[in-house]
């Protein structure tokens, strides 16, 4: 049976961010240009990798995910809180508008940080164990992968929107907040939220930082491997890697650990952290992956028609896929996999090749 206090409130007004009051329009234009920078960069990062013969190994999949949740991530906040720069009605959310966005964004935020683990899994295998990555990643375990994380984050978010919105609300309605989140929300109910907070803070306990060690532990296995590589060439191959899923890492998980662990604390402080990762991460994320990434810039090359489909003139040829390369080095033999009629083999980079190319891997650091 429904609480009649619970009826009390049929929506709620967006107080927004304090520091956009006294210049509205101009905050609504840099809102509006962030928006599109990070719709634009998302999207051609997620057409590139779809399209593009040359991305189709474990790592560029999960990609492309990546790139379609901080798309849709931006989309859950920004639209609203432009909406209530130009006006005062624009702030106002239905009660059930607000539990729709209050499930949305912790259902892509929890399928993010779930999505990273896996990221950083898929770096362990290919660097740590190259002989078993062709066929512990092969496409039927990506795509398996990748579903759980979005079915997990799901009934992750499912979880905390049921137990807030099973509170009774009443006047006042107002959030301080520029988007319907839980501490903000908590703090309009008429009843105990000790519940709630016990399980927000469990939430961050087990599950995003049982998902940050796990992404550590990775990353320390990563390094005692790389740094048994003979050649600067091999080491510098393996961090350029990796340096990018780490950057984006910590700037997923430190602005959500301060606003999280502290759900009593007020809105307007937590205001700043949760615009740089609601709004700013979304949007660094496509430069920090593609800057560091030469096969991507190659690919969004001869997506805009500016590069040609042939490697550039005199560029050397990958150093990580399978056959024997000889030299000082001993013959090193690392097995491949089909992804998507392109040869994928285990070791750094988990480059790929058109079938009937020559391949060559790296010598074997022992």
């Amino acid at each position: 049976m429904q609480n009649p206090n619970q009826t009390a409130v049929s929506h709620f007004f967006l107080e927004g961010l304090m520091y956009t009051a006294e210049h509205p329009s101009l905050f609504f234009l840099l809102f509006l240009l962030i928006y599109s920078i990070t719709l634009t960069g998302n999207l051609l990062i997620l057409v590139t990798v779809g399209s593009d013969p040359h991305l189709c190994s474990p790592m560029y999949h999960f990609l492309g995910h990546l790139s379609f949740l901080d798309a849709c991530l931006s989309t859950v906040t920004v639209p609203k809180v432009m909406a209530g720069l130009l006006t005062v009605d624009g702030k106002v959310i239905s009660f059930e508008g607000c539990a729709v966005q209050l499930y949305c964004f912790h259902f892509l935020a929890s399928t993010e940080c779930f999505l990273y683990t896996l990221m950083a899994y898929d770096r362990y295998l290919a660097i740590c164990q190259p002989l078993r990555y062709p066929v512990a990643m092969n496409r039927r375990m990506c795509a398996g992968l990748a579903g759980l994380t979005w079915t997990v984050g799901a009934l992750h978010s499912a979880i905390h929107t049921s137990l807030t919105f099973r509170l009774p609300y009443c006047c006042p309605h107002r959030i301080a907040y520029f988007f319907c989140d839980i501490p903000p929300v908590l703090k309009l109910a008429c009843a105990d939220t000790t519940v709630n907070e016990l399980v927000m803070l469990a939430n961050i306990g087990i599950v995003a930082a049982g998902c940050l060690v796990l992404i550590v532990v990775s990353y320390v296995f990563i390094v005692a491997a790389v740094l048994r590589i003979r050649t600067a060439q091999g080491r510098r191959r393996a961090f350029s890697t990796c340096t990018s899923h780490l950057t984006v890492v910590l700037l997923y998980y430190v602005p959500p650990v301060c606003i999280y662990l502290q759900p009593r604390s007020g809105g307007a402080g937590a205001g700043a952290p949760a615009v740089f990762y609601t709004i700013i991460t979304p949007m660094l994320n496509p430069f920090i992956y593609t800057l560091r990434n030469k096969e991507v810039k190659r690919a969004l090359q001869r997506l805009l028609g500016r590069g040609s489909r042939e490697s550039p003139a005199g560029s050397p040829p990958p150093l990580t896929c399978a056959g024997t390369l000889h030299g000082p080095a001993k013959k090193t033999t690392i097995p491949i996999a089909k992804w998507g009629g392109k040869i994928v083999q285990g070791g750094i980079g988990a480059t790929e090749l058109p079938l009937g190319h020559e391949l060559f891997s790296l010598p074997s650091a022992k």
